[in-house]
């Protein structure tokens, strides 16, 4: 049994209703009397056998048991399910089961030592009546990972990897095992035993020493590493890269479009190397224009199959985290080759567009080009020549650039008139500020910023949707009678019905509203209002960020549902090869098609899509650790220092709040909270006092001063400095 009782001692209730369940958890098919109960449990006393008697008769009217014959037997025999383990807040842990139904609570005992993320089966209990309903791990189907990084414990006799990660245990290492790792320093470590139960620690191996813990370098590589991201290239990839001409082949443009004498410019960071797309333009008559959108032709030179192609493949995408690029491709061809670089012949494929001063789309054609980029602009550069032009600014005549401004307020004019239609059509406006470090030579964050959308950025991006869209559709659209053919195509499905119940119901307390239902147009502008009613309150990043949890996340399939958030009923990623996969294989089946080719094998296309999409999340993922890192060490040499914030999540163990200054956030434990005792009221959002009645609300303004940085956690606590 899992506990047992001595006579004579008196037992709580609650330990008595642990005592019955139990019994008949461990006795499935056991038909007992009471009395065969009262000898079990060695009940002597009146007390203690009425309390029995009560329990047995509330667990029978909430369907744990039922009574035959004067005998009492479990109400449900066992059920198994699969599914994943999840981690939650406060230690918890559940399975979030294969068939959809609601998550079973997993007490720690009965984990049997899985983790986080393993794939398990699940024997259920019986459960009363509304409550949690609970099981116990019975079978590991599946690790998550079998490779950790945390930081290294080494004494004479032991060693240790720690994670950092409280839901982990420690992992054993044999001291011949830590591959000269050394006390302090950051490692990646192979679990090669693991535990049978929760109560031993997994044994592992030193993979790679990282280096030295809290050194930049050390620490971007383990951010890679937990995620199980590349940090360096494979020598004989890079070897591959380089064996690659540098000159184009008098065959490589046969059958191409000659763009090299129409005006064209690349618009990108200041800070890019990678150019993969580049805008031309030039007047072919009244009132109309033909406007290229060009993309660097990397198939051109990645062969399929190849080793160059097999590396960007496993990678699927190039991965920016706050001081670095971690290219998909070798940097050969990421920042020479296919890069569209300023006053060099290039290869490309194209989208050209016949469109006239109000941005229809008279026609439009898919082909192979080679071009030659006039001008190499920064967003900075472009914003400055649009500001000026529109007098919004005193900006000089001689900016950089400037003999392109016909051009580039040409093109303005039109992404202006697309982007309106998009949301006439029921595009999101997600328009998000993203946090931006600058970062000293020694990977040091000095100061924060926030990077903004501005014109120059919508310029380019309404053209690249206009591209892409143009790519899904000429694929997509079917000739009547005809079957469209195998295609990559970039997904969005509609919001969760339920998801947008609830964030009506959030954004209502703030005294806003959303509509959860209605046709995707409604659905979409009511959320776009609800979007532009918040830009500048003390609420918006919390309600934008709410908002965007309500989305369904994008992905690849060969399935095409269309993108909601976009309003397209055909799109895809065509326009940047050079850091993702999926526009890779976009070029290459549209290379099959244009040739007359036969549908491609779609079993292997959406394996390749599901391959992309994981590869996507887990760089996103990577980014935004990457992000709270630096947040965490640039904070931790302001501490005590008090800041105007906003509360931006509530939990039973304290309220999260966000720094208005500089967007970083952290945890104001309910410990800390001074002069009350704090309840969690979930329905309401907030932390009430049991004597004040004093409430911390989502939303509410307060001042925070930093009182504790984790870096191995990448998490901050705060208190409030008043």
């Amino acid at each position: 049994m899992g506990r047992s009782y001595k006579g004579g001692i008196r037992l709580t209730r609650k330990v008595m209703v642990d005592l019955v369940m139990d019994y008949f958890r461990e006795n499935q098919d056991a038909q007992v009397s009471i009395k065969n109960l009262y000898e079990t449990f060695k009940l002597k006393t009146h007390p203690m056998r009425t309390l029995c008697l009560d329990i047995v008769l509330q667990l029978e009217e909430e369907g744990y048991l039922v009574e035959k014959g004067g005998c009492f037997t479990l109400a449900q025999k066992k059920t198994v399910l699969e599914g994943v383990i999840q981690r939650r807040s406060a230690g918890r842990s559940y399975l979030v089961p294969d068939d959809g139904t609601d998550a079973i609570l997993i007490a720690e005992s009965a984990l049997a030592g899985a983790r986080n993320g393993d794939r398990v089966r699940v024997t259920l209990f019986a459960h009363r009546q509304g409550r949690q309903p609970e099981g116990e791990v019975t079978e590991i189907l599946q690790r998550a990972k079998d490779t950790f990084v945390g930081t290294l414990q080494v004494d004479r006799k032991m060693a240790f990897l720690v994670t950092g990660n409280s839901h982990d245990s420690d992992i054993f290492i044999p001291r011949d095992s830590l591959k000269g790792g050394k006390d302090g320093e950051k490692a990646l470590v192979k679990i090669v035993e693991w535990p049978e139960n929760n109560r031993r620690n997994p044994v592992g191996k030193v993979i790679e020493v990282l280096g030295k813990n809290g050194e930049n370098e050390t620490e971007m590589h383990a951010i890679l590493a937990e995620y199980g991201l590349p940090y360096s290239y494979p020598q004989q990839v890079e070897e591959a890269a380089e064996r690659i001409p540098s000159e184009i082949p008098a065959q490589a443009l046969e059958g191409r479009e000659d763009f090299r004498n129409v005006t064209t410019f690349t618009i990108d960071p200041h800070d890019a190397k990678d150019f993969d797309d580049a805008l031309s333009i030039r007047s072919i008559g009244k009132d109309l224009w033909e406007v290229g959108v060009h993309i660097a032709d990397v198939s051109y030179y990645v062969e399929e199959g190849g080793i160059i192609d097999k590396e960007a493949y496993k990678r699927a995408t190039s991965i920016y985290l706050v001081d670095r690029t971690i290219p998909m491709l070798p940097e050969k061809l990421c920042n020479f080759l296919c890069s569209l670089r300023q006053d060099e012949e290039k290869l490309a494929y194209s989208v050209i567009f016949t469109i006239d001063s109000k941005a229809k789309v008279h026609k439009s054609r898919i082909c192979r080009t080679v071009i030659k980029s006039n001008r190499r602009f920064t967003y900075e550069e472009v914003q400055a020549i649009i500001e000026r032009e529109l007098g919004l600014s005193n900006g000089s005549a001689e900016l950089p650039g400037s003999e392109f401004t016909q051009e580039i307020m040409t093109l303005d004019s039109m992404a202006k008139i697309l982007r309106d239609k998009r949301f006439e059509e029921g595009a999101v406006n997600f328009d998000r500020v993203e946090v931006r470090f600058d970062i000293d030579e020694t990977g040091h964050p000095t100061s924060v910023y926030f990077k903004e959308s501005k014109d120059a950025n919508k310029l380019v991006e309404e053209f690249m949707l206009l591209a892409n869209r143009t790519v899904a559709e000429f694929i997509g659209k079917a000739q009547p009678g005809k079957a469209p053919k195998t295609f990559v195509y970039r997904i969005h499905e509609q919001p969760d019905p339920e998801r947008m119940a609830n964030l009506a119901q959030f954004v209502q307390k703030f005294g806003y509203k959303v509509k959860a239902t209605g046709t995707n147009i409604e659905m979409s502008q009511s959320l776009n209002k609800l979007l532009h009613d918040v830009k500048g309150q003390k609420e918006e990043n919390m309600i934008e960020t709410i908002s965007m949890r309500s989305m369904q996340k994008a992905r690849y399939s060969t399935d095409n549902i269309g993108h909601y958030g976009l309003a397209f009923d055909f799109y895809t990623h065509f326009t940047s090869p050079i850091r993702r996969y999926p526009d890779l294989m976009v070029h290459r089946l549209l290379t099959r098609y244009l040739a007359g080719g036969r549908s491609a094998m779609k079993p292997k296309y959406e394996e390749n899509c599901k391959h992309s999409s994981n590869m996507e999340q887990l760089a996103e993922q990577a980014e935004r650790a990457s992000i709270k890192y630096k947040q965490v060490e640039y904070m931790s040499e302001r501490m005590g220092i008090a800041y105007d914030a906003v509360i931006s999540g509530v939990t039973e163990w304290g309220f999260y709040a966000e720094i208005v200054e500089n967007k970083c956030e952290g945890l104001v434990p309910v410990r800390t909270l001074q002069g009350d005792y704090f309840d969690f009221d979930e329905r309401n959002y907030c932390l009430k006092g049991h004597k004040t009645g004093k409430c911390y609300r989502l939303g509410d303004p307060v001042k925070v001063f930093v009182s504790e940085c984790n870096l191995e956690r990448k998490q901050m606590n705060f208190e409030l400095a008043d």
